[in-house]
């Protein structure tokens, strides 16, 4: 039993595996927790590993690249033309198997830890930002519903009264 490529479908605390010959033909087909196919792994000989590439990948590529394996990181637009048949995880983990075997295949780099925490805490901003600027437009149209105005600027800037309409009667 020569392993040639092995696929790997992550999810949340289950992980299928399927490991393809060389003639493409399923070797072994099974399921597994993070501890449990960690432990399979490391007593498997070191083969060419396929995973889709999602926020855990990259954890557990790094593991399985320390255990000596070949990992490659792939998009999962570019696993979902290799599914055959109805989805499911281990026909998914098959994909993933035979479009790591390809040569034209481009692949994700595995990020480490410094890379994933500076990408998260540049979405973390851009969010704030976006936020900001949607509360800003809102309290702006809020005052401008009731005839205050401001500055496009910060909401620190002071609002003057609008006089052009809703003008207070003379008493």
């Amino acid at each position: 039993m020569q392993i040639h490529s092995v696929g790997i479908d992550l999810g949340k605390t289950t992980f299928h595996l399927v490991a393809l010959g060389a003639a493409g033909k399923v070797l072994v087909r099974k399921k597994f927790t993070q501890k449990q196919l960690l432990a399979f792994t490391a007593n498997l000989q070191t083969s060419l590993i396929g995973l889709e590439a999602c926020s855990g990948a990259h954890f557990l590529g790094r593991a399985l690249r320390d255990q000596g394996h070949d990992v490659r990181l792939i998009a999962a637009q570019f696993v979902k033309p290799f599914v055959k048949s109805n989805k499911n995880d281990f026909v998914d983990a098959e994909a993933i198997a035979e479009a790591v075997e390809r040569k034209n295949m481009r692949f994700v780099p595995i990020k480490t830890d410094d890379q994933l925490d500076l990408q998260a805490i540049h979405r973390v901003r851009d969010r704030l930002v976006s936020r900001r600027t949607a509360v800003i437009n809102q309290i702006r149209a809020f005052c401008w519903s009731e005839a205050w105005c401001s500055r496009r600027s910060q909401p620190s800037s002071r609002p003057r009264w609008r006089t052009s309409w809703r003008t207070p009667k003379p008493t």
